[in-house]
């Protein structure tokens, strides 16, 4: 599903970031991405999601080689991949109902076929009496639990989830990790960055670790 070989990522005119990464993430797979504070995992997520270029090497995604595709065909790409920021990046005008079923709308999905299954959803991640609110008054965790119910309401090809339980109790963080799991088990490909030794260790799963600017793979 994607392919790194020999990449590089700088800005500007300093060193490398990240530097020499040679590695895949398969169909289907189940891996945590893990390292220090400022190893780069947000850069390596922003790089398969297509919203940064490497500085050297080679990506491929979904079979294509990424560095020769059109800006719409990179965005076509984008279509197949769910992904959790850190800051949820929810869409302030929009109810919570509205951020989540966003994916599907934008898929041509009529809105009859879908609102049970996006009501449902959030009913399961605990926001089932929050359908109607705007962002502005959603607390942290809230909003984190809706950009995780968007991120994965479109069954996605591939999900990338940039610390998704850093801002719930461990009790819900769980629960949501069990979302993740059963995503994969439905055929989606999960990448999820985290600090929390604890969470992965109660997890078989490959383990992508950062150091230092390389990356280490621990199957």
């Amino acid at each position: 599903m994607i392919r790194f070989e020999n990449v590089g990522l700088r800005y500007g005119p300093g060193p490398e970031v990240l530097r020499d990464l040679n590695f895949g993430i398969e169909s289907h797979s189940f891996q945590f991405l893990t390292g220090p504070s400022g190893a780069g995992k947000t850069s390596l997520l922003r790089l398969m999601l297509l919203s940064l270029r490497p500085t050297r090497g080679l990506i491929s995604m979904f079979e294509s080689d990424t560095a020769i595709l059109s800006k719409d065909g990179r965005a076509n790409l984008r279509r197949r991949i769910g992904i959790v920021f850190q800051d949820f990046r929810l869409l302030d005008h929009m109810t919570t109902y509205e951020n989540v079923a966003l994916p599907l709308r934008v898929l041509g999905r009529d809105e009859t076929d879908y609102r049970a299954e996006v009501v449902e959803l959030l009913q399961w991640v605990g926001l089932g009496e929050r359908v109607g609110a705007l962002p502005a008054v959603l607390s942290g965790g809230e909003k984190q639990r809706a950009a995780i119910a968007r991120a994965v309401i479109a069954r996605p090809q591939l999900l990338l989830a940039d610390e998704p339980t850093g801002n719930v109790d461990p009790n819900l963080g769980q629960r949501l990790l069990r979302l993740f799991v059963e995503l994969n088990k439905s055929g989606t490909a999960v990448v999820i960055a985290t600090h929390d030794i604890a969470l992965m260790d109660e997890y078989d799963a490959r383990r992508l670790v950062l150091h230092e600017g390389r990356l280490h793979v621990y199957d």
